[in-house]
């Protein structure tokens, strides 16, 4: 866990100035992040302009986070949804759509380039690309989705022995190779094709006409 960190700067307030620490001062650079993606994109995200709309300092920026990238994953990780508890409808099909809806709607409001942008450099960085997998199977939509298809298994919709960690993971792999070969996020209409034509069928799950 990191330790909270120091504002190096006073924010005036009308009360006076005042310092930020740990939670509050996170909270407000990562909302400066996000909302410097909606207006200027990824490629023209920079730490100066981060630090500037936070108001405080770059030296306050990069002890947390060592680039621009790291501090973009933080924001995308902020405001993900909660993966703790993928939906359970009774139905792996609904349970798929969900989940994989949520996770593309996080996009809904930045501009398709700064997403783009964003795995772009991921898969630049070999460092980088690791620290983002592990994000996606530590806790995170990796986990949920294995969640959601074991529980299809004991359902008996879809035989146990067909998840594979590869197969677990296509959705995703799906998703991410949309959004860098389309440039775009996929849409919902694109999900229901990735899970109808390609996904349920390979599990052995019903799909729907």
């Amino acid at each position: 866990m990191r330790k909270p960190v120091a504002d190096d700067g006073a924010r005036t307030t009308g009360a006076g100035p005042t310092r930020r620490r740990g939670g509050e001062l996170e909270r407000a650079i990562l909302d400066a992040v996000w909302a410097e993606l909606v207006d200027h994109g990824y490629d023209r995200l920079t730490m100066d302009g981060v630090a500037a709309r936070a108001r405080t300092s770059k030296p306050v920026l990069y002890r947390r986070w060592q680039n621009r990238v790291e501090l973009v994953m933080a924001a995308l990780g902020r405001n993900a949804p909660d993966y703790q508890e993928p939906p359970d409808t009774g139905e792996l099909r609904t349970d798929l759509l969900t989940f994989l809806g949520g996770l593309a709607h996080r996009f809904d409001d930045l501009p398709a380039d700064a997403v783009h942008g964003l795995l772009v450099d991921i898969m630049r960085d070999p460092e980088l690309r690791t620290r983002f997998r592990a994000g996606l199977t530590a806790d995170g939509p990796m986990d949920g989705l294995a969640t959601i298809m074991h529980r299809a298994a004991d359902r008996g919709e879809i035989a146990r022995a067909r998840l594979t960690p590869r197969v677990v993971s296509l959705p995703l792999d799906l998703l991410r190779d949309t959004l860098m070969i389309e440039g775009a996020v996929a849409s919902d209409r694109v999900i229901a094709e990735i899970l109808d034509d390609v996904v349920l069928p390979l599990l052995g799950a019903p799909v729907r006409p």
